[in-house]
């Protein structure tokens, strides 16, 4: 296959934990040609999607860690594969670049995941379609509302629809002082509505990752353990990551959501879950592969690439 990745500067990566360049290697070891472009370097041109793009090889062991080839512009339905690994925030330009991954759809290109459904599919309002598997939920953009859920929750997440890497939670207690202050910012002009959730206590146990590979949940899991005096789990917040087996719970929930990802073209998702809840479903450019790799003998990044290849080799 010739697999094109788009994602934020190559520079900017982390080599020892950044799961795109586990799909790079994972690609180079399967004997594709592996190519390298940013959102800013796609156009469109009377309907026809094009890149800038190059040549990439990646090795860990070498200062720098990759190797770029020389630039040329491509139409990017020829390509066979285009690998949406942008971070985000999802902003505009987020969205116009899921469009130009759209046309490239249609021009022929198999595009992970499905750009539509990166449109579609909100990280924090897609798992409200599995509300079952959900601690109770409330998203809106009124600060009455809201605060009658903490009224009757006594203990709630609120955090803003769009944010990442845990910034922006909050944790409000029926009577902190801060309420006002924290909702007042939130929902500050222009007004936006940001979810409010019924605190879970086991997120002391970790907020679990688990990663699915066109629906099938990979056989362990990361936790991410608050640190001390936080309630927030992401790494980026200073969780501990620690791998895991998936537990028969983990296994419950992930039946549950895989085939709407599979009917959706999310082939490459990690599901967040406390205890026994859905928190989030990340769809963007989902992260752990490394922290799982590490701790347990599972081939994730490869495991993915082998599934494209199949997809290729059924159409």
């Amino acid at each position: 296959m010739k697999i094109l990745f788009v994602m934020d500067p190559i520079e900017s990566v982390n080599p020892k934990k950044d799961s795109t360049l586990a799909m790079i290697e994972a690609a180079q070891t399967r004997g594709h040609e592996v190519l390298y472009t940013t959102v800013s370097q796609m156009s469109l041109v009377d309907g026809v999607v094009f890149g800038e793009v190059c040549g990439l090889t990646v090795d860990r062991e070498q200062v720098p860690f990759f190797t770029k080839g020389t630039y040329s512009e491509v139409k990017l339905g020829e390509i066979d594969v285009i690998m949406m690994r942008k971070d985000p925030p999802f902003d505009m330009n987020f969205v116009y670049a899921t469009y130009l991954l759209s046309a490239a759809k249609r021009q022929g290109a198999l595009v992970v995941n499905d750009p539509q459904s990166l449109r579609d599919c909100n990280e924090k309002l897609f798992a409200t379609e599995f509300a079952k598997h959900m601690t109770p939920t409330l998203v809106s953009a009124s600060s009455t509302k809201i605060r009658a859920f903490i009224e009757q929750h006594k203990d709630v997440i609120v955090k803003p629809l769009d944010g990442m890497g845990g910034s922006g939670i909050f944790r409000l207690k029926l009577g902190d002082p801060n309420t006002g202050t924290v909702l007042e910012t939130m929902l500050a002009e222009p007004v936006s509505p940001i979810m409010a959730q019924r605190f879970i206590p086991d997120i002391s146990a970790g907020d679990k990752r688990i990663l699915l590979i066109d629906g099938v949940p990979v056989e362990y899991v990361l936790a991410r353990i608050p640190a001390k005096g936080e309630t927030r789990g992401n790494l980026a917040a200073g969780g501990t990551g620690v791998a895991q087996p998936l537990s028969d719970s983990d296994r419950k929930i992930a039946e549950a959501v895989g085939p709407t990802l599979k009917a959706r073209g999310l082939i490459f998702v990690g599901l967040d879950v406390i205890g026994d809840k859905i928190t989030e479903i990340n769809v963007t450019s989902p992260t752990c592969i490394r922290e799982i790799e590490a701790a347990y003998p599972v081939k994730i990044a490869e495991g993915l690439i082998e599934c494209i290849e199949q997809k290729l080799k059924s159409t």
